[in-house]
């Protein structure tokens, strides 16, 4: 058996996971996004019809597509930021030499990554509780009213927001520790010898040499922050107002709430769409930026 026909057969299993469980099922979205498949048609496959790109048109005019696509933006420009500085933090403070009991903190850091949603989002609806929240309670204790946290329309994406950046800032600070571990000590100890300061090796040595690191957790972020939907599921079902309402609960309500299943895949598409974009967008300011 020659050598190429030896690796197609080592890979076929995995060519048949991913064919089966994800091409087939992006292609059958692909279509439903093209009919208007809902109840009625699940109940009888007659009343299945083809509307072309009429789910499409119909969501770039209703209102509240946008209005969630404006939550979701908002959402990633604040989240992501946020996200990411935490996470460059807690790496810096684990990979320091003056940092003890180290594995330690590593686990307490990055527990609430592995931590269940629902659980977590629990407790933090007690801390933000109105009334016997221990938030507002801090609060009074400095003689600033309580806060209507998530029953506020002004507050509610911010404290989304917050939950957000704890539940998942762990998982990019191991990234960025192997990062920052890469990184030559030599360096920082010629930048020492010259009299640079600790600002001054950070803005540039830390920084440059953590660049492909930087865009790497940064498009990873991107993309999980544009998919939010569980933090205002279990936190405030998108409310208040709809006001947490994002593309991907968009989706959800469609699908799983109104049965309209063509019109769920067409958000879906469009949502790969808009992170297509922002991912190429990124991509294409790196490499203009490591120009000469």
């Amino acid at each position: 058996m020659n050598s190429p026909c030896s690796a197609w057969l080592f890979v076929a299993p995995a060519l048949v996971v991913l064919g089966v469980f994800f091409l087939l099922p992006v292609l059958a979205a692909l279509v439903l996004s093209l009919t208007d498949y809902d109840l009625y048609a699940l109940a009888d496959i007659r009343n299945l019809r083809f509307v072309g790109l009429g789910n499409y048109w119909e969501l770039l005019h209703r209102p509240l597509f946008w209005s969630a696509l404006g939550h979701t933006v908002y959402f990633v420009a604040a989240g992501v930021p946020l996200s990411m500085g935490a996470s460059l933090g807690a790496a810096m403070l684990l990979n320091s030499p003056l940092a003890r009991c180290k594995p330690l903190l590593r686990t307490a850091l990055f527990a609430p990554v592995v931590t269940t949603v629902v659980a977590v989002a629990v407790i933090w609806r007690y801390l933000f509780n109105t009334r016997y929240g221990m938030t507002n309670y801090m609060l009074d204790l400095v003689g600033i009213q309580p806060v209507d946290w998530l029953g506020d329309p002004h507050w509610a994406m911010p404290t989304i927001i917050a939950f957000a950046v704890w539940k998942n800032f762990g998982y990019n600070m191991i990234i960025f520790l192997a990062g920052l571990q890469a990184i030559p000590p030599e360096l920082y100890e010629a930048a020492r010898i010259d009299g640079a300061s600790a600002w001054r090796q950070f803005r540039h040595i830390t920084l440059p040499m953590l660049k492909p690191t930087m865009l790497m957790v940064g498009i990873l972020t991107v993309s999980g922050y544009f998919q939010l939907f569980a933090e205002p599921y279990v936190m405030t079902e998108g409310g208040p107002l709809q006001s947490t309402v994002s593309v991907l609960y968009l989706m959800y309500d469609e699908g799983f709430k109104w049965w309209n299943l063509g019109s769920a895949s067409a958000v879906a598409f469009l949502l790969f769409l808009i992170m297509f974009a922002v991912t190429a967008l990124m991509l294409r300011l790196s490499r203009r930026g490591d120009e000469p």
